[in-house]
């Protein structure tokens, strides 16, 4: 029999403690770090956040010429494509007067499908969004979960929201357990659950299938 999704949420928490995400000083830096991080490392993205540091507000990054705008962010890799994304993205974020306050007002369905609804932010990107600036209870998918509940033994839909869907259904919407879960999740796959997985110490151990990929 397998354990509840509650289990591996307790005995990640219990191993690894509060994570404390998002790694962000603002909920805006977040917003910026969320596209940035596509398809990277967290280190680089933190080399761009330092260069866009003086203009890291709403209105600097709306006011910048894209084409600095991409440089600045060059470190983080697809500089210019992400440029583009976060163009896209301070365009919906300005017609709702960059209040996160206001935002957070909006129905949760449908904020999510304005978000998935700019260019260059897909399932992942929005639901993080969502989860750490906009305080909405959501599980992400990323290939860390896909990862861990794989080796875990877990029958898992190939589909990102029917994935997210089936956990969220055993889960109590409660804010903070989401934003740890994720948090969590990266932390498990970085320490133990990595691509060749350091099996000894592991606190899901006594529960892992270890069905490598």
């Amino acid at each position: 029999m397998k354990h509840d999704y509650q289990y591996i949420y307790n005995k990640l928490y219990e191993h690894y403690g509060p994570q404390g995400w998002w790694p962000a000083e603002t909920p805006f830096e977040m917003m910026m770090g969320s596209i940035l991080v596509q398809n990277t490392s967290w280190r680089n993205v933190d080399k761009a956040l330092i260069n866009l540091r003086p203009f890291l507000h709403p209105e600097g990054i709306a006011q910048l010429p894209i084409e600095d705008l991409a440089q600045l962010i060059r470190p983080s890799g697809f500089f210019n494509i992400k440029a583009k994304r976060i163009k896209s993205y301070m365009a919906w974020f300005k017609t709702l007067e960059y209040d996160i306050d206001l935002i957070k007002k909006i129905d949760k369905h449908l904020l999510r499908n304005e978000l998935l609804s700019i260019k260059g932010i897909g399932r992942e990107t929005g639901d993080v969004i969502l989860l750490y600036a906009f305080d909405t209870p959501i599980f992400i998918v990323d290939a860390y979960a896909r990862r861990i509940f794989y080796r875990l033994g877990y029958d898992m839909p190939e589909s990102y929201d029917a994935f997210r869907k089936q956990i969220e259904k055993e889960l109590p919407r409660d804010l903070v357990l989401y934003n740890e879960f994720h948090a969590l999740v990266v932390e498990h796959a970085k320490e133990h659950c990595k691509a060749k997985p350091i099996c000894e110490g592991c606190p899901l151990l006594g529960i892992c299938d270890c069905r490598l990929d």
